[in-house]
């Protein structure tokens, strides 16, 4: 059985910038460099003749640095910035009218 330890560290080592920006892409003599939020997780144990681990992660799409002969912008991706503003607005919406309530009272 190969240690845990080792194996973890060996796939850890392919985590970090490189997993949250990706390579620069040419496309029409524009430069784009993909940009995602990454995280990742791992554990593992043993204990009473037996060992194991495991892990995981998630990587979303936030959008692309473009370099034209103007400079360099980022680009949001409109899908993930939905995803994550309208939870965030429907929770502080709901924050603003407890305290507004509060206020009243």
């Amino acid at each position: 059985m190969p240690n845990i330890a080792l194996e973890l560290g060996k796939q850890a080592a392919n985590l970090g910038v490189k997993s949250a920006y990706g390579e620069p892409q040419d496309v029409d003599g524009v430069s784009i460099t993909p940009v995602a939020f990454t995280y990742s997780g791992f554990g593992g144990g043993s204990g009473d003749g037996a060992e194991g681990g495991g892990g995981g992660g998630v990587s979303v799409p936030v959008g692309v640095y473009v370099r034209r002969e103007e400079g360099l912008r980022f680009e949001p991706n409109i899908v993930t910035l939905l995803v994550v503003a309208v939870p965030f607005v429907w929770v502080a919406g709901r924050a603003i009218t407890r305290i507004i309530r509060a206020l009243k009272k």
